[in-house]
């Protein structure tokens, strides 16, 4: 039986749980650093507003495509466009959304696990692919077990072409187009759940039991479930989540990571052959460049943020708590790691307003970094493009200092994303109105240049 929470509960502890680790213990790298000022000024584009509800409810989704700004609200999926405004398309769901695949494909399609209202208590048992390029749910199903009741799944994600969703007791898989692949079944080694990308499968499975976990990550054959390559996580490991999947870096949690951040260390997995190979391992629970600030739930696999990794550069790119150096104005440095041996490559301050976290990377490779809104000073956020090789910064979007108040409350359960110029904060939960703040807040808002 696997040791997993139910997703809901998951949930709200991922929203809160941020990484507080302690760095490498290797000293090189220089220290680069700078910020250019080519920043735009941005204003809010558009907000989405919160529905209202009696408690917190799951909306977990934001994506863009060409077309459109896509947002999971509460019990629907919407497309808006780009720049904000009224959506262009709403795809209703029987319930709230649980959880959702983090990227879409090539071809503009996510995965969603969401509840179904007609059960009491409504739980996470359906499953739906949405085309957010067409605004379209392509199909919805459950996954029944041997005696035919619906199976509740904590998790889903797309990978190889193949929807895997995961849960408490089962696992089942579909084709993009719905065809199933593998029903919920007894299995040697319970499956705790999936990451994927457009190439990759990754599965994660215990072997072990409550009180003496045996994790393995197996990079699979997305149509049969059948390993390719498997890698046995390091004795007393209790859970470890999927930061990536090509290059395969994994962060574990030992049960001992500081604040119960679910992260002791990140391990670079070379997954070519049969039986994995432990390239680096990066701790996070002791060393002198800082505290570490990334961000993955509880005990989901999927789910990771403030972080990014180039598999061009072969590196893993991470914020800190505070700067090294103690005459640094920087409210935080960004790191840089070589994933083939875990040693520091570069460390940069960041700024001297708000707190600079890595979002993922552009098109071009160039790391995109989100400098957070300052409440002491009263300022917004921004946007920085970071030189993948030097983290040499250049701010390209400036958010205004009207709304500071608005952005820092997005801090605790935050999905932000930069594409076509524009920042888009959103929530992945529809919260009760607030009894400390006057204003209400927005699901997601957009920024834009004036």
């Amino acid at each position: 039986m696997s040791r997993r929470m139910a997703v809901i509960a998951g949930s709200v502890l991922a929203a809160a749980l941020v990484l507080s680790g302690c760095g490498s213990d290797d000293d090189s790298g220089s220290e680069e650093g700078g910020s250019g000022s080519a920043a735009a000024e941005a204003k809010v584009l558009a907000k989405v507003a919160q529905p209202k509800v009696g408690e917190m409810a799951g909306a977990m989704g934001m994506w863009t495509t060409d077309k459109n700004f896509v947002k999971a609200g509460l019990k629907k999926i919407s497309g808006y466009p780009l720049a904000g405004g009224k959506a262009e398309w709403e795809v209703p769901l029987t319930g709230e959304v649980c959880w959702s695949s983090q990227t879409p494909t090539k071809d503009g399609k996510v995965a969603v696990v969401f509840q179904n209202d007609k059960k009491d208590p409504s739980v996470c048992t359906e499953i739906g692919v949405v085309d957010i390029d067409k605004g379209k749910l392509l199909w919805h199903k459950q996954a029944t077990n041997e005696y035919g009741s619906a199976e509740m799944f904590d998790e889903i994600t797309v990978g190889g072409g193949t929807v895997a969703a995961a849960g408490t007791s089962a696992s089942a898989g579909w084709k993009l187009d719905g065809t199933p692949l593998w029903k919920p079944s007894d299995e040697t080694c319970d499956t705790v759940g999936y990451a994927g990308d457009d190439t990759k499968l990754v599965a994660v499975r215990d072997c072990g039991d409550t009180d003496n976990p045996k994790l393995q990550v197996e990079t699979v054959d997305p149509k049969t479930r059948a390993a390719k390559s498997t890698y046995k996580m390091p004795q007393g490991t209790e859970y470890v989540h999927v930061a990536a999947v090509d290059p395969l870096v994994l962060a574990a949690d030992d049960g001992k990571s500081q604040g119960g951040s679910g992260i002791s260390k990140f391990i670079t997995v070379d997954d070519s052959a049969t039986q994995g190979k432990e390239l680096s391992t990066i701790p996070v629970g002791g060393g002198k460049h800082g505290k570490y600030e990334a961000e993955c739930p509880s005990t989901e696999v999927t789910g990771c943020a403030q972080l990014a990794v180039s598999k061009d550069k072969n590196a893993l790119y991470l914020g800190t708590s505070d700067p090294a150096s103690s005459s640094s104005e920087a409210r935080n440095d960004l790191v840089s790691f070589d994933l083939k041996t875990g040693k520091q490559l570069r460390r940069a301050p960041g700024s001297d307003s708000g707190r600079l976290v890595p979002i993922g990377l552009d098109d071009s490779g160039k790391v995109i970094a989100y400098e957070e809104a300052n409440i002491a000073r009263e300022t917004g956020g921004a946007i920085h493009e970071v030189d993948p090789a030097t983290l040499k910064q250049t701010k390209v979007l400036q958010n205004p200092s009207a709304g500071y108040e608005m952005e820092a409350r997005f801090e605790s359960d935050r999905r932000a994303l930069y594409s076509g110029s524009r920042l888009y904060l959103g929530a992945d939960h529809v919260t009760e109105p607030s009894t400390v703040y006057k204003t209400p807040q927005p699901l997601a808002v957009v920024y834009g240049e004036k």
